[in-house]
């Protein structure tokens, strides 16, 4: 008698739901990352905070108020647009590479 995991099966999944194939691809990628589009938003969202933040440093540090203070905040702007611009890069690459771009 076989065992019930035996290597004789086919390792095909199954479309339970009679879906479309396009469908069923979005489906098993969107199980593969599930947050995908969230993490997206997120880095842009705080991309554009940062962003935001820098001029409002770099308006500070034009006028000449409070430079030494405004200095490293402004540095700290750019250090998370950086960030934000580098995982956003790394997720797109990521995306590239997944089933579903197949």
């Amino acid at each position: 008698m076989p065992a019930p995991n035996s290597d004789d099966r086919t390792n095909i999944p199954k479309n339970p739901r009679n879906l479309s194939r396009q469908q069923y691809e979005r489906l098993t990628a969107e199980m593969a990352t599930p947050y995908r589009p969230l993490r997206q938003f997120v880095y842009v969202a705080c991309g554009a905070s940062g962003f935001i933040g820098g001029l409002v440093f770099l308006a500070k540090i034009a006028s000449g108020r409070e430079i030494g203070s405004a200095l490293p905040n402004f540095a700290l702007q750019v250090g998370v647009v950086a960030l934000m611009v580098f995982l956003f890069r790394w997720e797109q690459r990521a995306e590239g590479r997944s089933p579903k771009a197949k």
